[in-house]
């Protein structure tokens, strides 16, 4: 392997990534703070406003996911790393200084729009300044961050939390520490890394492919230098200008580029890959883990503890993947993931449909988080940032976790009505089904991008489909 200025790479990955780990933290921590502002805000019995609270970040989500990539194409990827800073610095401060209701709801939109922006921006970033050799390891650093952001938040929600005697009544928790302030401090907790976030984000280059697809080639130029140097800068500059000469780019790709025949087979297969990570049904273990523990036979006190073991569990294997997915490679990664999810749910809903209670639950919810967290979670970001052309890529990327995070939102919103009607078990049944059509999609569709240069995966993808 080619010597690079680690140093260098690992600075600006790693400062990119924070957007990973704003995302983690951001999407996790209002469902500590959950018991206490329903109180605060007397939507504690409306599970209509409930609904508003926990969606509204969301919603931003879908529209900051919607704007990254034209901005990012036209404007470059740094500012939008900065805007996505700025965007999480507001929210984190806004959202615990408000005391009304709607104020608080645009507050977590904003906070919304940053996610969106991040989670589009940061693996693209990554992806067109790293060195094709150690690429994956590198982009699979933004799913690291983002599970450092969630285990973060639910520390952080542990820690801050004042113990809730049994005895409480409603009136109490909502006069107690956590009903006038603990909740206040979980979100202004994520000030800390947004405003270190805002800082550093101003010592990072712009990305060398969009500066040179916007006629900046010396510019491009320098920053490959500073990667890889002098011969691996011209070599890297001489592969993205043919790239751009085959393709007739020198005019920007937008989305009516995007939606046309030529790309209609990749672009297929990033949204396929962007909404299974979401319809594989992990998410839901974060985002309805009170309901999945309880229903296992845990009390509340014993929930939040197993709360914290899933998220070291998710820490712990996505360090897994960041040595796996440069070596493996990503399509064997994704099929190992489709395929132990699959199995896993469902021995998981035959155990809900007997009954079985008690600590195999918990592991059988470890291992589902282990299997996620080392395949699907990771890799799906390093794809998605591989497999599209220069021209089209911001365009592409900002589609692709758009369709990713409709994916959240159906999930989301669909596990309570699933659980209610067909109970745990059906639930995670449907979920080992979704899994194995993944699988099966995985074997027919699926690339092995490692070790190639993005704009070789262009040749291979996308030219042969003309």
């Amino acid at each position: 392997m080619k010597t690079y200025h680690q140093r260098f790479i690992y600075f600006i990955c790693l400062v990119s990534a924070m957007g990973g780990l704003l995302f983690g933290y951001d999407w996790v921590v209002i469902g500590g703070a959950k018991p206490f502002y329903e109180l605060y805000f007397g939507i504690s019995h409306s599970p209509l406003m409930q609904g508003v609270a926990m969606s509204t970040a969301l919603v931003g989500c879908l529209i900051g996911a919607m704007v990254a990539g034209a901005l990012a194409d036209k404007y470059g990827r740094k500012p939008l790393l900065i805007v996505a800073a700025i965007l999480f610095t507001v929210s984190a401060i806004a959202t615990g200084l408000f005391n009304d209701f709607t104020l608080f709801n645009i507050a977590r939109f904003v906070g919304g729009m940053g996610i969106g922006v991040a989670s589009a921006l940061s693996p693209m970033y990554i992806a067109e300044v790293s060195p094709s050799e150690i690429r994956g390891k590198l982009v699979s650093l933004n799913q690291m961050t983002i599970v450092l952001g969630i285990l973060g938040a639910q520390i952080v929600n542990w820690q801050l939390a004042d113990p809730v005697p049994v005895t409480f009544t409603d009136s109490d928790i909502l006069a107690s520490w956590n009903g006038q302030m603990g909740w206040r401090w979980m979100f202004w907790a994520e000030t800390v890394p947004a405003m270190s976030f805002l800082i550093l984000s101003f010592f990072i280059p712009e990305s060398p492919r969009w500066q040179a697809l916007h006629g900046f080639a010396e510019q491009a130029k320098q920053t490959l230098n500073r990667v890889g140097g002098l011969s691996y800068a011209e070599a890297e500059l001489l592969n993205i200008r043919e790239s751009l000469a085959t393709e007739q780019a020198q005019e920007q790709g937008g989305l009516r580029t995007l939606f046309t025949k030529q790309y209609a087979a990749v672009l297929t297969l990033g949204i396929v890959i962007a909404v299974f990570q979401q319809w594989c049904g992990t998410n839901v273990i974060f985002n309805y883990a009170q309901e999945i523990f309880s229903a296992a036979g845990y009390s509340v006190g014993d929930v939040l503890f197993n709360i914290v073991i899933t998220g070291i569990a998710n820490v712990v294997f996505t360090i897994v993947a960041l040595y796996t997915v440069d070596r493996l490679g990503r399509r064997s990664l994704m099929l190992f993931g489709a395929c132990g999810l699959g199995i896993i749910y469902l021995i998981l809903g035959t155990c809900y449909y007997l009954h079985i209670t008690g600590f195999f639950m918990v592991i059988l919810v470890v291992a589902a988080i282990a299997c996620y967290a080392m395949s699907l979670g990771p890799v799906t970001w390093v794809l998605l940032s591989e497999i599209f052309p220069n021209r089209i890529r911001g365009v592409a990327m900002a589609t692709c976790t758009f369709a990713l995070w409709v994916g959240c939102c159906t999930l989301t919103f669909s596990f309570p009505s699933l659980n209610a009607s067909l109970g745990s078990s059906g639930t995670f049944w449907i979920y080992s089904a979704i899994c194995i059509c993944g699988l099966l999609f995985f074997l027919k569709r699926c690339p092995e991008t490692k070790g190639k240069s993005l704009e070789e995966l262009e040749k291979e993808l996308v030219n042969r489909e003309k």
